[in-house]
């Protein structure tokens, strides 16, 4: 079974911090571009962070630049999303996801949903207090 599966959500204070991990099982993140990605009640999916497979090639919504960091540790097979400096409006489901169009160029990251993002993580619930 090929699952992604995202933990480290929770609540926190505005201000805080939080680390999204999110694990691959039945294959290997290493031959994909990854990416995170969010939702919140009412509102359409929104591309976060992506990370390109040779991990050298990352890109971020402009709600989350300078504040979140991508990285990704292949021995591990999983990939994270450091969450800094958070603000209420960052409260959402946060998904992972795995980008088939990383096989085809080390360099491919797109912080977009859909398109070759074909596996996707169940969520986790990040709520910041204000």
């Amino acid at each position: 079974q090929l699952v992604l599966v995202e933990s480290g959500g929770g609540l926190v204070q505005s201000g805080g911090s939080l680390r999204l991990s999110c694990e691959a099982s039945g294959f290997t993140l290493g031959y994909y571009a990854l990416g995170w990605f969010r939702q919140a009640p009412g509102k359409e999916r929104e591309g976060v962070s992506c990370i390109s497979r040779d991990g050298n090639i990352t890109d971020y919504g402009d709600s989350v630049k300078g504040r979140f960091i991508i990285s990704r540790d292949n021995a591990k097979n999983t990939f994270y999303l450091q969450m800094n400096s958070l603000k209420p409006e960052d409260t959402a489901v946060y998904y992972c996801a795995a980008d088939w169009r990383g096989r085809l160029s080390g360099s491919h990251c797109a912080v977009v949903p859909g398109g070759g993002y074909e596996y996707w993580g169940q969520g986790t619930q990040v709520t910041i207090s204000s």
